[in-house]
């Protein structure tokens, strides 16, 4: 049965996805207004209901969203899961082996001080039209947030318990693998989630320069014929996509923490 308190809360929840409803609704009316009645150019900013028309077509008549989102989502997923590694092991080895990380560090700073967008001429040089250079560029972008949370993570733990381990006569790699790696799961996690939206931000950014494929090729193209509804369509899209990425990360956390 359930409580007074949890059905406050339900009803609370309830009351607050009205009102974003309701404020959606009121947003997209008044849009609607201001582009039929020409209050600004519709070129700069497009039609609601023609955008919602080309999401219709897009995805369920020509299905060319879920086509070209298939290129972008294979290129995001191995750059996610290419620099999330990368990032795990060297943050890892930096805490086990800090001399490493002093010898490495002003390589690494002078790297993730570098403007990403600038490196996608010179990964499109190196790995040509394909996906392999957007997977480089998304795979930058991982790489350093991932790195940083796990050496954060990692050094967060609790020293009492480690203090305790050793007390109970724990060696150091059970300390590492069953106190350090199990306290810094949830820091990981949060740079993992962050990782997974830059990922898809770093394979977007590379498709829009130069690509054969991809839900940044679209935009770039129509952009450049200057079909702004096509455009704003895209960009809900793009939206929905990583919110759901982001919600597909957190279900996944919650499942593998749940014995916090």
């Amino acid at each position: 049965m359930e409580t007074t308190a949890a059905k406050a809360s339900k009803r609370e929840n309830l009351v607050i996805l009205v009102l974003q409803v309701l404020m959606l609704v009121i947003f997209f009316v008044l849009w609607e207004v201001v582009s039929r009645n020409k209050w600004i150019d519709p070129l700069f900013i497009g039609h609601p209901s023609k955008i919602f028309e080309y999401l219709y077509e897009a995805m369920f008549v020509d299905h060319k969203l879920f086509k070209e989102a298939g290129w972008t989502l294979w290129s995001t997923a191995a750059a996610f899961v290419l620099g999330s590694l990368g990032g795990m092991l060297f943050g890892l080895l930096f805490v086990v082996y800090p001399p490493l990380e002093k010898f490495l560090e002003p390589l690494f700073s002078a790297m993730n001080s570098l403007p990403r967008i600038a490196l996608a001429p010179l990964f499109l040089l190196w790995f040509g039209l394909g996906p392999a250079s957007k997977i480089a560029l998304g795979f930058s972008l991982t790489f350093f947030i991932v790195l940083n949370s796990t050496v954060a993570g990692a050094r967060s733990v609790d020293s009492d318990w480690v203090t305790l381990s050793r007390m109970l006569g724990a060696s150091k790699a059970t300390i590492f693998f069953k106190v350090t790696l199990v306290s810094a799961v949830p820091t990981i996690f949060s740079g993992l989630r962050l990782g997974l939206i830059y990922a898809l931000l770093g394979v977007i950014g590379g498709e829009i320069i130069a690509s054969q494929h991809g839900l940044g090729q679209l935009l770039s193209y129509l952009a450049g014929t200057f079909d702004t509804n096509g455009v704003f369509g895209v960009l809900f899209f793009l939206a929905l996509l990583g919110v759901a990425l982001t919600k597909c990360m957190s279900l996944l956390e919650s499942y593998l923490l749940r014995w916090k």
